[in-house]
């Protein structure tokens, strides 16, 4: 009997010393808890004396409903509209006289950039000739044998062999005059008797040269392309925009776009919609750049904005947001501060970095979603990086 009230007496001792330990690791846990909660409170709180809140320059605000363009993204590139860009071939195959074209050279319309030579450019306009002197015979044998047949002089034969010649030669002279005239000899000066062994080429507009593909002694061919020209004047931006953003795009939109080797915005505006998607689910848009610059070259790559419209949402100055560790932050002045009522001598200044959600920015202001009922809190809206910065010097205090 006394040995199973002696194992009774142990068991109720074991259970009371596990239920002591849990009770005892419980209140360990709830206190390293409640620890962890106020280490990581007081680890976005910065406390600024009266002397560092004058110099830090920090200004007080409230967040604003501001009218904010929305936006998507997109990539392109730089091009130009077909009529602006020019290949230059030559209608008949010569060897290449001269040119002084390099690329990068400017050219105006109308201006010589080449001279083509070849002998068969003498035997066309020989044959010209001739054809046009036969024809003129022709023509006038014609015109007799009409009067003849008029009187039944002549045989209705004769007057038929006459038309056919007549006719024949007729083609014959105008296919030459337009085969000349393709080519780029002067066709008056051959009617006049000058016979000339080479053509001119000239630039059909105003721009830069971008390819040179022949030298000077170079035999070439009609298919082969000389020289191309573009008219940089007229650079537009061709933008790949996916077919989720599809619905939000309209003719006049405006694009803020930056080039790879640049850090400023240029704008442009949307003229064109593509209305086909195609492999990769996109569309291209064709945007007019706003203002024309020499310096842009055809093939530029770019990464855009689209601006979709505005919408009023609320909003604070660019200024009175910081990031940290790849989130956004603004700074409140804590409520146990006491700074109110214009009271700005107190001994300290205590601040609150609090997370928030960030939207579209436009001219200074971007939008952000802040915790319920803090809309109308003293949010700080210049000096924020001062902030940010005496909250770093602290942790790295405290770490060492």
């Amino acid at each position: 009997m006394k040995k199973i009230m002696s194992m009774k007496f142990s068991v109720i001792l074991l259970g009371a010393i596990v239920l002591f330990s849990s009770c005892d690791s419980n209140k360990k846990t709830e206190t390293e808890n409640q620890a962890e909660q106020k280490h990581t409170a007081a680890s976005n709180e910065v406390t600024l004396t009266n002397e560092q809140f004058k110099t830090a320059g920090i200004t007080f605000g409230t967040a604003q409903l501001k009218q904010i363009s929305g936006t998507f993204k997109a990539n392109g590139l730089l091009d130009v509209p077909p009529q602006q860009k020019v290949s230059i071939s030559v209608p008949m195959g010569g060897f290449l006289k001269s040119t002084n074209l390099l690329q990068g050279k400017r050219v105006k319309k109308g201006e010589l950039i080449a001279v083509i030579e070849n002998p068969e450019y003498i035997q066309m306009q020989q044959d010209y000739l001739e054809a046009k002197s036969q024809y003129e015979y022709a023509q006038a044998d014609y015109e007799r044998q009409q009067e003849l047949a008029k009187e039944n002089i002549n045989a209705q034969k004769t007057l038929q062999q006459s038309k056919t010649n007549f006719q024949a030669l007729s083609a014959k002279v105008s296919a030459l005059k337009e085969k000349i005239k393709v080519s780029g000899i002067n066709l008056a000066a051959v009617e006049n008797g000058t016979i000339q062994s080479s053509i001119n080429i000239y630039s059909p507009i105003n721009g830069f040269v971008t390819e040179v593909n022949v030298n000077i002694g170079k035999f070439v061919n009609p298919s082969d392309i000389l020289f191309e020209i573009v008219d940089t004047e007229h650079l537009h931006a061709e933008l790949t925009v996916f077919e989720k953003d599809i619905p939000k795009l309209q003719i006049g939109q405006k694009v803020r776009f930056i080039l790879a080797n640049e850090t400023s915005e240029r704008t442009a505006t949307v003229y064109l919609i593509g209305r086909e998607i195609d492999v990769n689910r996109s569309v291209r848009i064709h945007c007019h750049i706003d203002k024309a610059d020499i310096h842009l070259l055809p093939g530029m790559y770019l990464k855009a904005i689209v601006e979709t419209g505005q919408n009023r949402v609320l909003a604070l100055p660019d200024e009175a947001l910081v990031d940290f560790e790849g989130q956004k932050y603004i700074f409140i002045l804590s409520e146990e501060a006491g700074y109110k009522n214009g009271n700005n001598n107190q001994a300290e200044y205590h601040f609150k970095m609090i997370a928030v959600q960030i939207g579209n920015s436009d001219e200074g202001f971007t939008g952000v979603a802040l915790p319920e009922g803090m809309d109308q809190a003293n949010v700080v809206i210049k000096g924020s990086y001062a902030l940010l910065s005496q909250m770093k010097n602290r942790k790295e205090g405290e770490d060492h």
